[in-house]
């Protein structure tokens, strides 16, 4: 059974990082030293749970952990840095650092360093994530020791109910929008004004206008929807912002 670290501090090691052309050491106290960070950390770039869902929920929630006092999200990989900076390019994960442990030292000295040889990856980090406060490990979940990939406590949800256990669960919104459309625009800054992160997918560049009309049934723009729900246009979003909604 793997050990539960809280209460210890985080492995002293340097990450190797890549910046442009140059290698850049990073080390443990630069990163979590008179910091709070969230880390979670995963088998490998680029394989499917990993960049499906375990980045990307990350990604969008960082700015509700920022709000509950979150300096900076990590991810972890036993990869090198040219393929954590190009996993990153490919998922557009910008709210997040991704940290190579190429040699595995952070892993093992987190006691998570796993043997993945019959998958023909050697040896690789355990599926876990972590709250850290001025490099001690306040809290862990770490996914249980079962065969295969299991992907259950380590999420961001899981984390972000742990830190701030009152808060009302994000919305999932995503704006189809086109370039130059004044009612995106007014959508878009409602949105922001009312403080609700969202995703927008621009027209022949996201999606196209028959995508629109099979989704929606319309060919106005935006259209918007919130947690799987269509609202509609500009109008209807103003519409929806304004009524009571249950925390």
């Amino acid at each position: 059974m793997f050990q539960n670290k809280e209460g210890s501090p985080v492995p002293n090691v340097k990450f190797r990082t890549r910046r442009g052309h140059e290698w850049v050491d990073v080390s443990s106290s630069e990163i979590f030293n008179g910091r709070t960070v969230v880390v979670f950390s995963l088998p490998g770039a680029f394989t499917p749970t990993c960049s499906s869902s375990h980045v990307p929920r990350y990604n969008q929630l960082a700015r509700e952990f920022k709000k509950h006092g979150v300096d900076e999200i990590v991810c972890v990989s036993v990869n090198d840095a040219f393929v954590m900076n190009e996993w990153q390019q490919d998922q557009q994960a910008w709210n997040i650092r991704f940290l190579p442990d190429g040699n595995g030292e952070f892993t093992a000295g987190m006691g998570l360093l796993v043997d993945k040889e019959d998958l023909g990856f050697g040896r690789r980090s355990w599926r876990y994530s972590m709250l850290v406060k001025n490099g001690i490990v306040e809290k862990m979940f770490i996914e249980t020791e079962k065969p295969g990939d299991p992907f259950d406590v380590s999420d961001a949800d899981t984390m972000l109910r742990h830190i701030a256990p009152q808060a009302p669960k994000p919305l999932d919104v995503t704006v189809f929008s086109r370039k130059g459309c004044p009612h995106c625009a007014r959508a878009k800054n409602a949105l922001d004004t009312a403080d609700i992160a969202y995703e927008e997918l621009v027209l022949n560049k996201d999606y196209t206008d028959r995508t629109l009309r099979a989704v929606t049934g319309r060919n106005t723009f935006p259209q918007i929807f919130v947690n799987g729900e269509h609202i509609g246009g500009a109008d209807e979003l103003e519409g929806w912002l304004n009524k009571p909604r249950a925390a």
